[in-house]
C-alpha cells in the first residue's frame, strides 16, 4: 500500500528573500546551459548553485553545493518549519490563451520494497543523470526536488483539502517564475486532515509522471544506508522516503506536451535515398506552411499515427501505412508500447532508416519547443527535426501496467513543478 507521512520542509526565510522567483529553478533535468547561467546570475542564493553547480576545474561542484546548502542553513537563508506538515500546491497558468488550474499537494512517500506495493515509471532511464544525482544526494543529503507522481484520487482527496482547508486563505508561498506560472503553498497541518489523507491515499496506484531518475536514485541510496545500518536498520529513517508533489488524473489541469527530437546527422542526407526508404513504411505529404503542418499533423494523431519532419526548410508529414508491419517489427513489445507514435519513430526512422541509436546517440537533441528545432534545423544541413505528437494519459497507464517503458524523453508534463519551494532535509542519514 502507498504510505505518505508529512515533514518539517525546509524553506526560504522570506525575511531575507523578498524576492523567491530569484531563488527557485525549475527541476534540473529541463534546464538548459543557457538558462543554467540565467539562473545562476539571477541571485547568489538561487537553488541552482547546490541543484545544478557550474564546473569549475579544481573544485568539487558537489562538495561546493553541499557547502552552501549547510551555510545558507547557517546563515537562516534557508529555515526549518518548525512539525510536520503536508503542503498543498496549486499552479496557475495559461496554455494557447487559456487559463488553467492544476492542484495537487506534497508530501514524502514511502520508497518501494520488493513486494510491496507498486510505484509505476513510464520512461526508461540513463546511468549518467543517475549518477549524478546520487552525487548530489549524498553530499547534500536532502530532496532538492520532489518528484512528481499522479493517481487517480478515487477518494477526491486533492478537491476535499481544497476546499475544507485551503480555499479563501493566504498562501505560505506565492510567486511568479520565469514563465508566468503562479505558484502558491498553503501549509496543512490538521491531525485529522493529515490522517484523512494518509488513509485515503493507501489504496492508490501511485504513477511517476517526472522524476524518474531521482526516484531510482533515491532507492539506490536508501540500499546502500540499508547496507551499511546492517542490524541498525530500522526502515522508519529519512532516507526510506523521497519528496513528492502528488496530483490527479484531471484532464483539464494535467497537460502532457510532446517531446521533439533533432537529430544530427554525421553526412548530407541523400533526400531521394531517403524518401524511398522511407515510403517503405509511410506516405509523405509535403506541407509548405508550418501553421497548417502542425494543425493538420495534430488532426491526423487523433485517428492515425503521424510523425511530424522538418529539414531543408521543407515540412513534411509521415504517415504510417500499416500497423500490422510494424508489429512485426516490434513483435518483442506489447501493444500498448507498439501504439506510441515515439516507438515507431525510434524503431522506424532512427533505427532502420537513418540509422541512429535513439537511446544511446548523443547526437539526438530533446525539446518541446518546436520553434526552437526549426532555428537549429536552419542553421546547419545537418540536422533533420521529427515532430510528435503528445502522448495521452491512458497510454502511459497501460504501458506502465504492462511492465514497460517508453523511451527516454516521450513526455512532457507542463507547468513543471520548481525546485527550492520546498526542501526535504535528512536528519538520521
Amino acid at each position: 500500500m502507498a504510505k505518505i507521512k508529512p515533514f518539517r520542509a525546509v524553506i526560504y526565510n522570506q525575511e531575507k528573500i523578498k524576492d523567491l522567483s530569484a531563488v527557485v529553478c525549475p527541476p534540473y533535468d529541463v534546464i538548459s546551459p543557457k538558462d543554467q547561467q540565467y539562473y545562476h546570475e539571477r541571485s547568489q542564493y538561487n537553488l541552482i548553485h547546490i541543484l545544478l553547480g557550474n564546473d569549475i576545474e579544481g573544485e568539487d561542484k558537489y562538495q561546493r553545493g553541499a557547502d552552501y546548502f549547510k551555510e545558507w542553513l547557517k546563515n537562516r537563508i534557508l529555515i526549518r518549519e518548525e512539525k510536520p506538515c503536508v503542503y498543498f500546491y496549486s499552479q496557475e497558468y495559461n496554455i494557447k490563451g487559456e487559463k488553467r488550474t492544476r492542484l495537487g499537494f506534497i508530501s514524502l512517500l514511502k520508497l518501494e520494497e520488493k513486494g510491496g506495493f507498486l510505484v509505476f515509471g513510464h520512461e526508461n532511464t540513463e546511468l549518467a543523470p543517475k549518477e549524478d544525482r546520487l552525487r548530489v544526494l549524498k553530499r547534500v543529503k536532502a530532496n532538492l526536488s520532489p518528484i512528481f507522481a499522479i493517481f487517480l484520487d478515487k477518494n477526491r482527496i486533492i478537491q476535499r483539502i481544497y476546499q475544507n482547508n485551503v480555499k479563501g486563505k493566504e498562501p505560505l508561498i506565492s510567486l511568479v517564475d520565469k514563465e508566468k506560472t503562479l505558484h502558491k503553498i498553503w501549509r496543512i497541518d490538521s491531525p485529522e486532515t493529515l490522517s484523512n489523507i494518509q488513509s485515503g491515499i493507501v489504496t492508490e496506484v501511485i504513477f511517476i509522471a517526472d522524476g524518474h531518475h531521482r526516484y531510482e536514485v533515491a532507492c539506490a541510496f536508501r540500499d546502500k544506508m540499508k547496507k551499511k545500518l546492517a542490524g541498525a536498520y530500522t526502515g522508519s529513517e529519512d532516507f526510506n522516503f523521497v519528496l513528492t508533489y502528488f496530483t490527479n488524473t484531471n484532464p483539464r489541469a494535467l497537460l502532457i506536451m510532446p517531446v521533439h527530437r533533432l537529430v544530427k546527422l554525421e553526412e548530407r542526407l541523400d533526400l531521394e535515398d531517403f524518401k524511398v526508404k522511407l515510403k517503405d513504411y509511410f506516405d509523405i505529404d509535403e506541407v509548405k506552411d508550418k501553421a497548417r503542418f502542425f494543425f493538420l499533423m495534430e488532426r491526423g494523431g487523433r485517428t492515425e499515427h503521424v510523425i511530424g519532419m522538418y529539414w531543408n526548410r521543407k515540412y513534411r508529414l509521415l504517415r504510417l501505412k500499416n500497423i500490422k508491419v510494424f508489429d512485426k517489427v516490434m513483435s518483442d513489445k506489447s501493444k500498448e508500447y507498439r501504439s506510441l507514435d515515439v516507438s515507431i519513430l525510434n524503431a522506424l526512422v532512427l533505427k532502420r532508416i537513418l540509422p541512429e541509436n535513439p537511446e544511446q546517440n548523443r547526437s539526438i537533441i530533446f525539446s518541446p519547443c518546436a520553434d526552437d528545432l526549426i532555428d537549429k534545423a536552419d542553421s546547419d544541413f545537418r540536422y533533420i527535426a521529427f515532430f510528435l505528437n503528445p502522448v495521452k494519459f491512458e497510454q502511459i497507464i497501460a504501458v506502465a501496467l504492462k511492465g514497460q517503458k517508453m523511451p527516454p524523453k516521450s513526455t512532457y508534463f507542463y507547468p513543471k513543478v520548481l525546485s527550492g519551494l520546498l526542501i526535504n532535509k535528512f536528519d538520521n542519514s
